[in-house]
């Protein structure tokens, strides 16, 4: 992305998500401040995705891994998870939508500290966009802007106040395609080195070139649309090598779902053939 611009793809992750909401009435993740923060209306949404019959794919996938990673962060809540971190948060809405929505406060049900990593003028932009949709910061969301080439991760984090010796859950969807594998590696080694345990979810793709070649026609028609947004998909990964790659780093609880088990999982009634491979969503944890 340019550096200062905010995420073309990231609205793109963010209009697929508040079509989802319309066109499947939100079946595989409800998420009430979607449409909201995008700024269109609830038609003309529905309009665009219906224009564009050959994203119902990519929306779906993106509803299957915010579903999956919203529900590991559930269940890690239960094992005294303390500090969830967003990473390349775009317009995600979590933690807008995880505070006290009930009462109408602005209090976090659980105690769970927020932190949201992104590019400062992604930053800028997002919160331009709570403001005109009248969405609340809540008090226990902490914004950590990062230009990787002037810092770290560890050095981001720490300013906004996070605290290592705290178990902490890192999302990080829509975002490992886009950088080098060195970069990926660097920070999935920060990850793993966090000293109260962590987990993570992220989202990745087999190579191109281990695909059918219906799948491949695909990912190019996908991969060039990207690109010409100014984001480049640049790595790819075999799931067994990445396995290996984790369980060096100190994960010991990998759980990776390609196509045909996320198809068992989130669509057991669809009919027809699913592929071997293409997207994955994985979650993995230092916590036994």
């Amino acid at each position: 992305m340019e550096a200062r611009q905010s995420s073309r793809t990231a609205l793109a992750a963010a209009a697929h998500r508040a079509a989802h909401q319309v066109i499947e009435g939100g079946l595989i993740f409800r998420d009430p401040l979607a449409i909201r923060i995008l700024g269109e209306s609830a038609e003309t949404v529905a309009l665009d995705a219906q224009r564009h019959p050959a994203r119902r794919p990519m929306r779906l996938f993106i509803a299957v891994r915010t579903r999956f990673t919203e529900d590991a962060v559930a269940e890690a809540s239960e094992r005294g998870l303390r500090q969830l971190v967003v990473l390349g948060a775009g317009l995600d809405t979590y933690a807008y939508r995880h505070v006290g929505l009930a009462t109408g406060g602005s209090e976090c049900r659980d105690g769970l500290r927020i932190f949201e990593v992104d590019h400062p003028a992604t930053q800028a932009w997002k919160r331009e966009r709570l403001a005109a949709a009248g969405i609340a910061i809540p008090s226990n969301l902490s914004f950590a802007p990062i230009d990787f080439e002037r810092e770290t991760l560890d050095e981001s984090l720490a300013t906004a106040g996070f605290d290592p010796a705290q178990q902490t859950f890192f999302t990080w969807l829509g975002v490992v395609p886009y950088l080098t594998e060195e970069a990926v590696w660097l920070t999935l080694g920060f990850i793993a080195r966090i000293a109260g345990g962590a987990h993570v979810v992220f989202d990745y793709s087999d190579p191109p070139e281990s695909l059918s070649p219906e799948a491949r026609v695909h990912h190019e028609i996908r991969a060039a649309r990207v690109e010409s947004l100014g984001e480049k998909w640049l790595c790819h990964f075999e799931p067994a090598a990445l396995r290996a790659r984790l369980n060096e780093l100190g994960f010991t609880e990998i759980e990776d779902l390609g196509p045909p088990q996320i198809r068992a999982r989130y669509f057991p009634d669809r009919a027809g053939p699913v592929p071997e491979r293409g997207g994955h969503i994985l979650r993995a944890s230092t916590i036994q």
